[in-house]
C-alpha cells in the first residue's frame, strides 16, 4: 500500500474508534433508539438522491438494513445507554469476527481452519476476561447487549458478502434508508413520544454535531473510504487496520471521558485483538464443493473483517460474487477411417481411429 493509502486506512480506524466517544456524548442528548434512527436518516438524506439506483437486489438491502441498522446499532446504543463504557464497547464489538466465522460456517458451509478456530478461542477468552472485569466494575446488562450487537454484526457481514455490492458507497447509503422507520417506531413504543419530543426540542449545536459525525463522518465517509481501499488492495492488506479501532476507542475514552483502563481490561484487549487477528487473517482453507460449481457468494471469514464492504471481485468471479463460467473448448473432429482398395493387414501399433484430445 502507498503511504497515502496507509494514512487513509489509519484515519478511518481512528474515526471509527473515536465514534464510540461521540456516541457516549450523543446519548446524553437523545434516547438510544431515536439517536440511531437520526443517524441513519441523516446518512441517507440527501445522499440517496446522489448515488443513483441500488445496484443489488432489494432483499439484500432490507436484510442488511434490519440486521445492521436496527438490530446491531439498536443494541449497541441501548447497551451503551444502560452503562457499557465507550472504550470497552469498542473492544467487545470486535468479537463480530468470531460470530462472522461461525455464521459463515452454519449458513455457507465454510469450514474454518485450525488457525481460525484457535483465534476464535482466544477471542472468546478475551470476552470472558472482559465480562469478569465489567461484572466487578459496572452493569452486566450493557455488556451483554454489546455482545448481542456484535452477533448481529456478524449476521450482516455474511449477508453483505452474499449480496456482494459492487459500489460500497451506493450500498451503504441505500442500506441506511431501511432502519429509519423501524427504529422510529421502536423508539415511540419503547422510549415514548414524550421523551423523543423533549430530546428534539432541546436539540443544540452539540447534538447536531454528534449526529453529523456518526452519520457523515463514520458512516458515509468511513465506509466509503474503506470500500475504496478494499477495491484497490487485497483484504489481507486492509483488514489489519480494523484492529486499531479498539486502540483508538479505548485511548480516546480514557482521554476525553476519563474511563479507567484496568489490568483486566488490558488483558481482555490483548486476548481479543490477538484472537480477532488470528480469526480474520488466517490463511484460507480451500473448500471442496459438492457440485462442479461453487455456491454463489461463499467466502472465507478472512474476507469479512469489514462489516459492510466486500473485497473487489477476483478474475474468477464477477461483481455479484458468482463464479465465472469455466473455459470450454470444441473437441477436434475424429479422423476419417482409412479406406483402401484391398484389405491390408494392420499391425497392432497402427491408428485406432480414436478422437484426438481437444
Amino acid at each position: 500500500m502507498r503511504p497515502a493509502h496507509i494514512a487513509l486506512a489509519a484515519l478511518v480506524a481512528a474515526l471509527w474508534g473515536v465514534n464510540f466517544v461521540v456516541i457516549e456524548i450523543g446519548l446524553d442528548h437523545f434516547p438510544p433508539l431515536l439517536f440511531s434512527a437520526l443517524r441513519f436518516l441523516v446518512a441517507a438524506l440527501p445522499a440517496v438522491f446522489l448515488v443513483g439506483r441500488p445496484k443489488v437486489a432489494w432483499k439484500w438491502i432490507v436484510a442488511v438494513g434490519l440486521a445492521l441498522g436496527v438490530a446491531k446499532f439498536g443494541l449497541l446504543f441501548t447497551g451503551m445507554d444502560v452503562g457499557a463504557p465507550a472504550g470497552l464497547s469498542s473492544l467487545v464489538l470486535q468479537v463480530q469476527a468470531v460470530f462472522t466465522a461461525l455464521f459463515a460456517f452454519a449458513a455457507l458451509g465454510e469450514r474454518p481452519g485450525r488457525l481460525t478456530v484457535l483465534g476464535m478461542g482466544v477471542a472468546l477468552a478475551g470476552i470472558g476476561v472482559a465480562a469478569v472485569d465489567e461484572g466487578t466494575s459496572g452493569p452486566v446488562t450493557g455488556f451483554v447487549l454489546v455482545v448481542a450487537a456484535a452477533a448481529c454484526w456478524g449476521v450482516s457481514n455474511v449477508l453483505t458478502r452474499r449480496a456482494a455490492p459492487p459500489d460500497p458507497l451506493n450500498w451503504m447509503v441505500w442500506v441506511s434508508t431501511v432502519p429509519v422507520l423501524p427504529l422510529l417506531a421502536l423508539s415511540l413504543l419503547l422510549e415514548g413520544p414524550e421523551r423523543d419530543l423533549a430530546a428534539l426540542r432541546a436539540l443544540d449545536w452539540t447534538g447536531v454535531g454528534v449526529i453529523l459525525y456518526v452519520a457523515w463522518v463514520t458512516t458515509v465517509f468511513g465506509f466509503g473510504a474503506w470500500g475504496w481501499l478494499l477495491r484497490r488492495h487485497p483484504a489481507s492488506s486492509v483488514a489489519p487496520f480494523s484492529l486499531l479501532v479498539p486502540v483508538f476507542g479505548m485511548s480516546s475514552a480514557a482521554l476525553f471521558l476519563g474511563e479507567a483502563v484496568t489490568p483486566l481490561r488490558w488483558a481482555a484487549a490483548a486476548l481479543l485483538v490477538g484472537g480477532v487477528a488470528l480469526t480474520s487473517l488466517a490463511p484460507k482453507t480451500p473448500k471442496t464443493p459438492k457440485t462442479p460449481e461453487a455456491p454463489e457468494g461463499v467466502v472465507d471469514a478472512a474476507d469479512v473483517t469489514d462489516p459492510l464492504v466486500p473485497t473487489a471481485p477476483t478474475d474468477s468471479a464477477d461483481a455479484t460474487g458468482a463464479p465465472a463460467p469455466a473455459a470450454t473448448g470444441w473437441p477436434a473432429p475424429a479422423p476419417k477411417p482409412l479406406v483402401r482398395e484391398a484389405p491390408v493387414p494392420v499391425s497392432s501399433g497402427g491408428p485406432t481411429g480414436e478422437e484426438r484430445p481437444a
